[in-house]
């Protein structure tokens, strides 16, 4: 297996897993945890895109991240 390809599955089991706590309701949308997992998770997943060479799947997972990090950055609470 390919580096790129351990990253990514590391990176989108961690997606997958926010995805499936905040579901189940173990981990709250606004929670740091949850923020921090997608943010982790898409950038590892970007970067394997990009170390693939595959352009519109660095685009979704840079975005995720970038929203991930900006939801990071905010002040606990202060969610509309």
């Amino acid at each position: 297996m390919h580096p790129s390809d351990v990253v990514a599955s590391i990176g989108v089991t961690l997606l997958l897993a926010a995805f499936a706590l905040n579901l189940f309701g173990a981990l709250p949308r606004a929670s740091r945890a949850y923020q921090a997992l997608n943010l982790l998770g898409a950038g590892m997943a970007a970067w394997a895109a990009w170390h693939i060479g595959f352009l519109p799947f660095v685009i979704l997972e840079g975005s995720w991240a970038a929203v991930a990090l900006v939801g990071l950055l905010r002040p606990l609470g202060a969610e509309r």
